[in-house]
C-alpha cells in the first residue's frame, strides 16, 4: 500500500512529492494482449517491459497459480499491419505462435518448441485452427523480394499453411487487405473481412464468404456486405450456422446477422459494438450455446458489457463495474473473460459471472495499489469547440493528500492527444495519469473529433481535416479549463504520441495556446510519412488530408516542419530508432530545424525500441525526461530526483 504523510504541506502544483513513482509504475508492471479458452484451461499473453518487451504465454490453473508456458527467448508477437495482433492459437494444450525474431510459426507442446515454417520475409496473424483438414488458416504478410507490389509493397494474403510440412496454399488474394479469416462451425465455409487502399478498414470494406472444395480450395466467393462509406468487420458464425457481422451503415457500429433475404441489424442503437480495426484480435461480441449474443457496448467512450436474447431486438446490459472491456472471450454460458479496466479497477484478466456481473480478478497489470486519496479520477467533459460543434473528454485534476497549493494558484496542465487518430482515450485507472496528477499536474485527456467510441459522423470530422480539428479541440479543451479556472493560462502543455505527436506539434506550430509540447514518435512532416511509413497506412491520410502526391502543398501547409517559424515554445521529442511506422528522421529533421532557430528543444532516441516504448528502463527514462523538462520550462524543481538532459538553446 501507498504511505501518505502525517500532515498537509502546502508546495506549488508541479513540486509535490509522490510515492507514486517511476520505479513503482514499470516494477514488475505489465501488459495484456491476447487471450484464449482451451478445454477448462486459460491462457493470456503478457508484455513484460522487465524482460525487454518481451511477450509471454500464461497459463492460468483452478488453483490460482499462473505459470509461464512461453520459454525464452521465444517472443510472442507479430508485425503484420505493422501493429501485429492474435500471433497465437491453442488448441489442445498445444501452442502454434509467432515468434517476434524471425516471423516465423513455431509450435509447442509441453516444453518443446519446433518450427513450422521455415521461409524468411513472411508474417502470420489471425491464427484459425482448420482442424478437419490439419492446417492453420491466417492472414499472411508476403515481404520476400521476389513478390513484393510494383510499388515496392508487401502482398497481403490468406493462406492454410499445413501443421506437418509447413507448406502454404494462397486461399484468398488479390486485394489489398484482409482480416478475420472464420471458420464455419461444421468447417464447410470460411468468411473474412477485406479492404483496399485508399481505405482504412473504418472507411470502407467487406465481408465475404466461400465454401472450401474437396481439396480444402474456396469456390464460388460471395460478398455478404460491402458499400460505399460504409465500414464492416468482426464476421462471426452463430452456433446454427448463421453468420453475423459489425457494420455502421447507420452511422454506428452495430451487430446485424446475414439472411437469405439480407442483411439485418439484430439490435439497432446509437452506439458502438465494436472498435477499429487497428490490430488483430479484438473480439467485441460472441455467442452463447443458444445462439444468445454477448457483447460490448460504448457510449460516450464507456465500454457496457450486456446480452441480446435469441428473437430479440433489446440489449439487456449486465451490472458490472468496467468501463473498458476488451477481447470478449467465452468460457461457458455462465462465465466470460476479458480484459478490463475502470476509473478505479487496475486493467487485468477478468473471468464475470454473465448473469449477476460477480467476477473474479484472474491477473492485475500492475502490483501497485494506489491510495484512494491519491486516485484522480477522469472526469467527463464536454465542452464548445469551433464550428459552433462540441467536443469530449477526460479532465483528471491534481490529487495529493498530502500537498496543497498556495492560495490562488493554478495548476500546470497537460493536454494528452491520444494517437491515431482514429482511436479514442479511455477514463480508466492508470498509474502513469496518476503519476502526473499527484505531482500537481491537472490533465484533459481529449477525444477530438475524429475519435471513435461516439459514432461515425463525429469519427468523420476529421475527414480532410486533420491537423486543424484535432488541434481546434485539444486547444477549446484548454481554454475551456482556464476559463474554469483550473489551469494557469502561463503552463499549457500538450503531449501525445504517433498521431497524437503530430497534433501534438501542429498545435505549437499554429496557435499560440501551449507553453511546452512533448512528441513521443510524433509525426513532424505529413510528407515523410506518405513517403516512408507502411503499407497499411500508406494511403490513411488520402482521407484525412488530400491525395499525395497531388495536394502535395497541403501536406506542407499542415505538417509543422515546414513552419518552425512559427513555433516559439520549447519540444521536446522521444523516438523508437527501430520504428517502422514514424521514422526517427522525423523527430532529427524537426530538431535541426528547431536547433537552427534558437527555439529550446531536446531529442531522446532509445535504442531498440519500435512504435511505442516496451522496455522497463525507457518506460522509467521517458516519464522523468518529460517531467525534469516541464519543471525546467516552467519554472519548477520536481521533488523527484530525476537524471537531467541537454535542453538545447534553453537560455
Amino acid at each position: 500500500m501507498i504511505i501518505t504523510f502525517s500532515s498537509m504541506q502546502t508546495a506549488s502544483y508541479g513540486t509535490w512529492e509522490s510515492p507514486i513513482t517511476s520505479d513503482l509504475i514499470v516494477s514488475k508492471g505489465i501488459g495484456f494482449m491476447d487471450l484464449a479458452i482451451d478445454s477448462s484451461d486459460i491462457y493470456w499473453t503478457e508484455l513484460r517491459p522487465m524482460d525487454n518487451g518481451r511477450y509471454v504465454v500464461v497459463k492460468h490453473s483452478e488453483n490460482h497459480e499462473n505459470d509461464d508456458i512461453t520459454p525464452s527467448p521465444y517472443n510472442v508477437r507479430n508485425k503484420v499491419h505493422e501493429y501485429g495482433g492474435a500471433p497465437s492459437l491453442i488448441k489442445d494444450g498445444v501452442i502454434y505462435f509467432s515468434h517476434f525474431a524471425d516471423d516465423k510459426l513455431y509450435k509447442q507442446i509441453g516444453d518443446e518448441v519446433s518450427v513450422i515454417t521455415k521461409e524468411e520475409n513472411l508474417r502470420y496473424a489471425d491464427l484459425q485452427l482448420d482442424a478437419e483438414r490439419k492446417r492453420i488458416i491466417c492472414v499472411r504478410e508476403d515481404h520476400r523480394p521476389e513478390t513484393l507490389e510494383s510499388n515496392n509493397e508487401c502482398k497481403n494474403e490468406i493462406v492454410a499453411v499445413d501443421l506437418d510440412s509447413g507448406t502454404q496454399t494462397v486461399l484468398v488474394t488479390g486485394n489489398d487487405f484482409y482480416a478475420n479469416p472464420r471458420i464455419s462451425p461444421d468447417g464447410s465455409t470460411l468468411a473474412w473481412m477485406e479492404w483496399s487502399h485508399p481505405n482504412m478498414p473504418w472507411d470502407e470494406s467487406s465481408i465475404w464468404t466461400a465454401a472450401f472444395d474437396e481439396n480444402g480450395l474456396l469456390r464460388e466467393p460471395k460478398c455478404i456486405e460491402s458499400g460505399d462509406e460504409v465500414s464492416v468487420q468482426e464476421p462471426s458464425w452463430a452456433p446454427d450456422g448463421s453468420l453475423y457481422f459489425i457494420s455502421d451503415r447507420t452511422g454506428w457500429w452495430n451487430i446485424y446477422r446475414a439472411t437469405e433475404s439480407g442483411n439485418e441489424p439484430v439490435c439497432k442503437m446509437d452506439c458502438e459494438f465494436s472498435e477499429p480495426k487497428w490490430s488483430f484480435g479484438n473480439v467485441s461480441y460472441t455467442f452463447l450455446s443458444d445462439g444468445s449474443i454477448l457483447c460490448l457496448s460504448i457510449q460516450g467512450g464507456v465500454f457496457r458489457l450486456g446480452t441480446i436474447a435469441v428473437g430479440s431486438s433489446e440489449l439487456q446490459l449486465i451490472d458490472q463495474p468496467y468501463t473498458e472491456i476488451l477481447k470478449l472471450t467465452l468460457i461457458d454460458d455462465n462465465h466470460v473473460l476479458f480484459i478490463g479496466a475502470s476509473p478505479t479497477l487496475k486493467r487485468g484478466v477478468i473471468r464475470m459471472n454473465i448473469a449477476d456481473g460477480s467476477y473474479e480478478v484472474l491477473k492485475e497489470s500492475s502490483p501497485i495499489e494506489i491510495d484512494e486519496d491519491f486516485k484522480s479520477i477522469g472526469q467527463a467533459i464536454e465542452f464548445p469547440t469551433a464550428n459552433n460543434l462540441t467536443a469530449h473528454a477526460f479532465y483528471y485534476a491534481p490529487k495529493n493528500p498530502n500537498f496543497q497549493a498556495p492560495e490562488g494558484e493554478t495548476p500546470p496542465l497537460i493536454v494528452m492527444s491520444h494517437g491515431g487518430p482514429t482511436s479514442m482515450t479511455r477514463n480508466c485507472l492508470s498509474s502513469g495519469m496518476q503519476y502526473w496528477t499527484s505531482r500537481g499536474f491537472a490533465v484533459v485527456d481529449v477525444n477530438y473529433g475524429g475519435s471513435t467510441g461516439y459514432g461515425r459522423a463525429y469519427r468523420e470530422r476529421l475527414t480532410k481535416t486533420w491537423g486543424i480539428t484535432d488541434v481546434q479541440d485539444c486547444e477549446a479543451a484548454a481554454k475551456y479549463l482556464v476559463d474554469q479556472n483550473l489551469a494557469d493560462p502561463d503552463r499549457l502543455a500538450i503531449t501525445g504520441g504517433s498521431a497524437g505527436g503530430y497534433t501534438t506539434l501542429c498545435a505549437l506550430a499554429f496557435t499560440d495556446t501551449f507553453s511546452a509540447g512533448a512528441s513521443h514518435f510524433g509525426i513532424s512532416s505529413l510528407e515523410g510519412l506518405c513517403d516512408d511509413t507502411h503499407k497499411f497506412e500508406s494511403r490513411y491520410t488520402y482521407k484525412l488530408v488530400g491525395l499525395y502526391p497531388e495536394e502535395i502543398d497541403l501536406y506542407r501547409e499542415r505538417s509543422a516542419l515546414f513552419h518552425c517559424d512559427k513555433l516559439s515554445c520549447p519540444v521536446i521529442f522521444f523516438q523508437g530508432l527501430e520504428d517502422k511506422i514514424v521514422l526517427p528522421n522525423q523527430a532529427e529533421m524537426m530538431m535541426e530545424q528547431l536547433r537552427e532557430k534558437g527555439i529550446p528543444c531536446a531529442y531522446v532516441p532509445y535504442e531498440g525500441e519500435q512504435h511505442g516504448f516496451r522496455k522497463a528502463e525507457n518506460i522509467k527514462h521517458s516519464l522523468e525526461t518529460e517531467l525534469y523538462f516541464y519543471g525546467k520550462v516552467f519554472g519548477f524543481e520536481p521533488a523527484d530526483d530525476v537524471e537531467g538532459i541537454e535542453i538545447e538553446n534553453l537560455g
